[in-house]
């Protein structure tokens, strides 16, 4: 998985989500705008950050652990069963 580049500055996250209140749209390919990235964090259970690629990309992320999402790249979640997380954005 990326790394963040140094020198970004957090400017805006989500709400907490759960699979019960994950928006549909995160369920769905959609991307950042350039030059703004995100911090996905897990707090409880797990989730699967897909990037349909090609390459496709298909990483776990549990809780404890976060995934990096890349400016403009298209992204989509699938959830794994009872999660609870959200999304830090930086520029």
């Amino acid at each position: 998985m990326t790394h963040f580049p140094a020198g970004l500055t957090k400017y805006s996250e989500t709400p907490l989500f759960t699979a019960d209140s994950v928006p549909d749209k995160l369920l769905k390919a959609h991307a950042t705008k350039a030059g703004v990235w995100g911090k996905l964090q897990v707090l409880e259970g797990s989730l699967h950050y897909i990037v349909p690629g090609p390459p496709l990309s298909r990483s776990l992320i549990e809780a404890g652990d976060h995934g990096v999402i890349e400016p403009t790249v298209p992204h989509h979640l699938e959830l794994a069963g009872p999660v609870s997380f959200k999304v830090v954005f930086y520029r």
